[in-house]
């Protein structure tokens, strides 16, 4: 799989980065400012899925959550599988999404 390259930063690998979030969920918006940051610096691309009122996501997410979360913001990495539930720090979301 080919990498994506940026000016100056470390290549992303292209994978799909999901951010499962709700319409209005305070903690979903506590974490926008550091997934801007986080695609600043790196170039990663996260897909932004609204859960509360898109029936389809909500069932993706349920999928992809298997139980063990179950609520937003939460974050899949379709490469890795690996997740996050809630609101986290900076360093949290850039491993997840680096790995």
């Amino acid at each position: 799989m080919k990498k994506k390259k940026t000016a100056g930063k470390k290549p992303i690998a292209r994978t799909r980065l999901i951010e499962f979030y709700g319409r209005d969920c305070p903690h979903c918006t506590i974490m926008e400012a550091l997934i801007a940051k986080l695609v600043q610096e790196t170039g990663a691309k996260i897909e932004k899925l609204e859960v509360w009122y898109d029936d389809k996501n909500m069932k993706l997410m349920k999928k992809c959550d298997k139980g063990c979360c179950g609520g937003v913001p939460f974050f899949y990495n379709e490469k890795t599988g690996k997740w996050l539930c809630g609101a986290v720090d900076y360093d949290a979301l850039k491993k997840w999404a680096l790995d």
